[in-house]
Order: structure tokens, then sequence, then C-alpha cells
């Protein structure tokens, strides 16, 4: 008979601990969204903030109880109560009650050094400290997690006191023991070996909460859940104070597909990608690309033999299929992919797959790019534009007359600003149009925008979202090369896609880069359409799967 895989509770605090990072301000909006969508991913409790802290985290416990949460816990974080004072009147202790949250979560020391030296007290009082205040929580019916913190610092310096640390909060009524590596410099063998040792003294759930100092946050949480832990403790995209906290989405990931463990509601799973993007969006944060699992590079592959075989097996380069995950897996076009790479990124869209020749020609062709400085890996609308021109696939879709660029200041205490002409002959009509902008390329892209929309009406669906210069040789210094990459969403087809210019001219560059933007969304949608009106019959091989890859 099949047997039921245990079930790991997946502990999410990135609306506390995840707030503290460096540049990161949620506000009580973004924390409501963000806890919605960590239900419906099947996150099991949810750790709202210190109550009191500050206005905005008790906002939110007053706004999370009308939703309606589904399937997670909403927790209350606080402290023991203070020294030498009675645990009902301490003002801490009566906010997590009066925060009516299901569960709270009470942090307490468990290392000597801090007793001593921090809080000043004798080991006896920060016992009564811990006991009084789990069984205050737990008598107002509160589910009470105990967060033994420094824990494994705490144990190897004194491994009786830290133990009765953790035995004083299951006495008072802790229903969850969690350990924490809070300084992050723990080993996955020095966690293991302390779950060894503890787990025979403890009747209630253990946790582990860990953090990322020395890189290890993911792997020591695996290894207390392989010792005999059942919740764990993290944030989304790993954020949290200084190198952040274990990430929650590697963690699900790791839990359900290599330890066969229990987490997430069905389709969870699934939607790791689309949380890591979300948040990372609601926080203002740069996307770490290279993030296990959800990262955009996370299935990019570049390297020729890399492709070839994954061409052939994808799992002989890939530890999982990428929509385990909700991921894609990615093709990168650059000089180390050699023809296999050209193959599979455009092959099948072109009918080129087993045509060797035709891709030795577009590699080479490649590389002669590439040698001037142009980069298709982040330019990947760009390379289908090349391969398009060198295939004989491409037609012009208007003749350049001219175009210039003028910076303006028309007074000493103003702003400068940019304005552009651009004439263009479209379908035998020349249209000659200016235009200014907050820079050169806000007032050239206006420009050629407003000359083609009377001719291409779509392309008023394009929106330029990144804008990127690099310089490539810069000890020629003013004689310096650039690249300009430019990314761009289509909001009628719902996609980005991102373009690359090289010039010695920084406005030039950008030019080629607007261009090629614009001259892809046309292509398409002009692919798109003879799509849809040929007859099955009559469909010739290079227009087939037009919806490959790009």
């Amino acid at each position: 008979m099949p047997t039921t895989r245990e079930h790991i509770e997946l502990y999410d605090t990135t609306l506390r601990d995840g707030t503290q990072t460096q540049n990161v301000s949620l506000s009580l909006q973004d924390k409501l969204l963000i806890a919605q969508r960590l239900d419906e991913l099947g996150i099991d409790y949810i750790e709202g903030g210190y109550p009191l802290s500050n206005a905005r985290d008790a906002a939110f416990f007053r706004e999370i109880r009308s939703m309606g949460l589904r399937h997670a816990k909403v927790v209350a974080f606080g402290m023991t109560r203070r020294k030498g004072i009675r645990v009902q009147d301490d003002e801490g202790m009566k906010a997590l009650v009066a925060a009516h949250t299901p569960a709270v979560t009470i942090v307490g020391k468990s290392w000597d050094l801090h007793v001593r030296e921090v809080l000043r007290i004798s080991e006896e009082e920060n016992l009564a400290m811990i006991a009084d205040s789990v069984r205050f929580c737990a008598r107002g019916g509160r589910q009470v997690i105990y967060d033994a913190e420094h824990f494994f610092d705490g144990y190897a310096a004194n491994s009786q006191f830290a133990l009765r640390t953790l035995l004083a909060a299951q006495d008072a009524g802790a229903s969850c023991i969690c350990l924490c590596d809070t300084n992050g410099g723990s080993l996955p063998e020095r966690v293991a070996e302390a779950l060894d040792a503890i787990r025979p003294h403890l009747s209630v759930r253990i946790g582990i909460h860990t953090h990322n100092d020395a890189g290890l946050a993911v792997a020591n949480t695996l290894a207390a859940i392989c010792h005999g832990a059942t919740q764990a403790q993290g944030t989304i995209n790993g954020m949290g104070e200084r190198c952040g906290n274990a990430d929650l989405t590697t963690v699900a990931a790791n839990l359900a597909l290599k330890l066969d463990k229990n987490v997430l509601v069905p389709g969870g799973l699934q939607r790791l990608t689309e949380i890591s993007r979300y948040v990372y969006e609601v926080a203002n944060l740069v996307p770490h690309d290279a993030q296990p699992y959800v990262g955009h590079a996370a299935f990019a592959h570049k390297g020729g033999m890399h492709v070839h075989a994954i061409r052939r097996v994808t799992h002989s380069y890939e530890h999982t299929n990428p929509e385990t995950v909700g991921n894609s897996r990615r093709v990168l076009i650059s000089e180390l992919s050699g023809a296999s790479g050209v193959a599979e990124k455009i092959g099948r869209k072109f009918d080129i797959a087993h045509d060797k020749g035709l891709q030795r020609r577009l590699l080479q062709r490649l590389q002669e790019q590439e040698d001037c400085g142009y980069v298709y890996e982040s330019a990947e609308a760009s390379f289908e534009l090349l391969c398009r021109r060198e295939l004989g696939l491409h037609h012009p879709f208007w003749q350049l007359g001219h175009w210039r660029a003028v910076a303006l200041r028309s007074a000493a205490d103003t702003e400068p600003n940019t304005e552009v002409i651009v004439k263009l002959k479209v379908r035998d009509q020349w249209e000659h149009h200016v235009a200014e902008g907050h820079g050169p390329v806000d007032a050239m892209a206006t420009a050629l925008l407003c000359a083609l929309k009377p001719h291409y009406p779509d392309v008023e669906h394009i929106r330029l979202i990144d804008y990127k210069v690099r310089v490539i040789n810069p000890r020629a210094a003013t004689a310096a090369r650039v690249r300009v990459t430019i990314e761009f969403r289509d909001n009628q087809t719902h996609t980005l896609f991102s373009t690359v210019g090289v010039s010695e001219n920084v406005i030039e560059a950008s030019w080629q880069a607007l261009v090629d933007g614009i001259e892809y969304k046309l292509a398409n949608d002009e692919d798109g359409r003879q799509k849809t009106s040929a007859k099955p019959r009559r469909r010739t091989k290079r227009m087939i799967n037009l919806d490959a890859d790009l």
C-alpha cells in the first residue's frame, strides 16, 4: 500500500524578518497582498510582525482577520517578558494576545553569553521569563511557538543550559520548539548533531530557523529536517537581515523534490516562480537571476555541449524539470553556444533544425557580431532579427531618411530636454515628426512611434521598461564603444523581449536597439497574421511553430 508522505510545515516570516532587508519597506497593503499570495500557495504559518513595534504591524493584524485566509495561520511575533516585570503587566505580552492571532511566536535567549552579557540577568531569571511568557500566551488560547534564539551557538557553549531553556518552554505549554541559527554561522553537521542530542528530551514538534551568513541557510534547514525537525522557517527569496534567511522557495522545492516531503497545497509547487517574482516586485528588489529553481537563469543553457545534450535528454543537464516549479528552460545565444545552441533557439521556428550548413553560417555571423561588442544572450529579439536577415526572411518596414537629436536647455534653472527629428518613408509616404523627451531615447521612441502609428497601429502597445548602457572598451575614454540593451513590454501579447545596439555613439547604439524592438514586434505580428490566414495545406515549413522560444 502507498505510504503517506510526511508533512513538513512551512513557516513564512517574509513580513517580519524579511522586512529587515536593507532598503526594503513594505506598506500595509503590500503585506496584506503578500499574505494572500502565501495563503494561496499553501504556506502553513504567516508571521505578520511584532504588534508592539509599529502601528503598521498592529493594523496588519486587524485587517488580516477580515481576509478569510483558507490555509495559513497568522502568527504574531514577540519577545519574552522584560526582566523584573510581571508577565501580566508587560506591554509586549499584552500586545501579543491582543493581536487575536491563532498562534504566537515568542523568542527567548538560549545562549548563556546573551543572558550574562546582554540581558545581564541570572540563568534562573531567564528560564522564568521564558516559562512565564509561554504560559501567559498559552492560557490566552494561543498556539505558542518558541524560538530559541542563538540555539546552536548556545548549545556549543553550554549544552545543559541551552537544553534547559527548551524544556522551560515545553513545560509551560509551547507546542513547537524552533531552533534558531541566528548568527547564520553553523555548519550542517553541527545542526544535525544538536538535533540528535535534544530530540529524546522533547515531546513537542521541532522547527528550524536559519540565517545565511555562511551561505548555508538552506543546507542547515534540510539537515534539521533530516534529523527530526518538522517545521521549516524562512522567507521568500531569502530576504532578511544581513545575508538573509533561508530561502523558502528553495527549501520548499528541495523538501518536495529531493526529500519527498509533503509541502504546500496541490499545485503550489508550480507557483514557486510566480511568488518569487511577485515578492521581488512588491519589495522593489532586483531579482537574483541565479536563484535556485525560480531564478531567470536557473534553467538557462549557454555552453554548446550543454545545449546539444539537453536537446537529446533534458535531464542530462537539469536536475529537475523547470515546469515543476513554474519556471522555463532558456537557451542563451553567444560565442559559446555552438551550432547546437543556434538550432535549439531558432531551428524549429525557421525550419533549420536539420540544416547544419545554415546553423554554421548563423553561428559565424553571431561570432562576428559578438567580436564587435554585441551580446545576444540578454537580447534575444535582436538575435532573431539577425537570423531573419541572414535567412532572407526579413524585409524593412520603413526607409530611414534621417534622424537628428538635439539637447535643449532654455534656462539655467531648468532641466535639459531633448528634441528629436525623425524622417521616414513608410509605404511610399514620407513621415516627418518632431518629439521632445526627458532624454534622447525617450524622445526618439516618441518620434519614431508617432511616425509609424498611422501605418502600423499596433506599435502603440510597445512600452520601454528598462534601459542599460555598458562601456565595452573603457580604456578608449571618450572614443569608447558602448553597448545599449533595451527591454520592451508588448501589452498586446503580454510578452517581454530585449534588444541590443553597439556604437561609439551612445545615441546611435540606442537607436539600433530601439529600431530592433519595433521591427521585432512588427515581424512577429506579421507572422501571426500569416499563420492565422493561411490554410493548413498551404503553410510553408518556415512558418511552423511560431510560438517557440521567442
